[in-house]
């Protein structure tokens, strides 16, 4: 069953290789959210500070009736967190807002802050800072794998080069019809795993025909075939959603696309548009 595998980062921290995701679920439903996902077997939890669901995250871990220990919560530092002070006062405020003892994962949730998602500013210094904070908090074993998030090839550079501990993942849009090859290899070249957040195109990938006719080939849905997708480019897909059965469904991609057809997916046109999410930076759009 593909919820019991794991990838290992470059630190030798065991990551399960499907996650849960928990963007736009409401911190009054994710706790519910958090319990039907680990009843299914998921045992690996996306968060946010920008989700504003972290306390219910927090109390779905507590109430779930799994161990602690058997979990992997990633939660991200909000990109407007750019300098060292703040950054440390924010890791310590998701700690206390999930009511944990450490954290398996936080990443910078981008480079720049969303607002000036689209400008030239790459914040290389606030992102060093931030980035010194992750690594103090990592040695103090408050969190047992550091790494970024929506961060570009010039952007991993700064952190590789002006940081002491090398990224462990590199969380990004990718999906069937916008997989950015180039960055995933950087990433393989320095040992950076590469999460794949909105792994269904943010539903997207539900109106294409090409896909549909495909993932009826082979007996799966347009969800288990983008997701399997990302699974065989060695990515960690992780899809989100808050109905159990879509939860079932996501886990359920122990099938292999062919050689031919994952050719096919990785030559894709491009989604120009990605309706309800276009508003948001990673999607092309400018937040005002």
């Amino acid at each position: 069953m593909i919820l019991n595998e794991t990838y290992t980062l470059s630190n030798g921290v065991k990551i399960p290789i499907l996650g849960f995701g928990t963007w736009f679920i409401d911190n009054q439903s994710v706790q519910q959210a958090v319990i039907d996902a680990t009843e299914i077997g998921y045992r690996h939890i996306d968060t946010a500070q920008a989700y504003q669901n972290e306390h219910g995250v927090g109390e779905g871990i507590k109430t779930c009736g799994i161990k602690r220990n058997e979990l992997f919560i990633t939660t991200k530092l909000a990109a407007e967190v750019k300098d060292y002070k703040a950054a440390v006062a924010s890791i310590d405020s998701s700690l206390q807002a999930m009511d944990l003892d450490y954290i398996d994962l936080m990443i910078i949730h981008s480079p720049k802050p969303w607002m000036e998602f689209h400008l030239d500013d790459h914040y290389t210094e606030g992102n060093l800072q931030a980035w010194k904070a992750l690594e103090k908090a990592y040695q103090a074993g408050k969190i047992r794998a550091i790494g970024l998030s929506n961060f570009q090839i010039t952007d991993l550079e700064n952190i590789i080069n002006g940081g002491t501990i090398k990224p462990m993942v590199n969380q990004i849009l990718a999906h069937i019809s916008n997989t950015p090859f180039e960055l995933i290899e950087f990433g393989k070249k320095h040992q950076i795993l590469t999460e794949a957040y909105s792994p269904i195109g943010h539903g997207e990938l539900l109106k294409n025909e090409q896909l549909a006719q495909m993932a009826q080939q082979y007996g799966v849905s347009i969800p288990q075939l983008s997701i399997r997708y990302c699974l065989q480019l060695g990515l960690l897909p992780l899809p989100k959603t808050a109905k159990k059965t879509h939860m079932k469904n996501n886990a359920a991609v122990d099938f292999e696309i062919s050689a031919t057809d994952m050719e096919v997916l990785k030559s894709m046109e491009r989604i120009k548009d990605y309706g309800e999410a276009s508003m948001f930076p990673v999607y092309g759009g400018k937040l005002s």
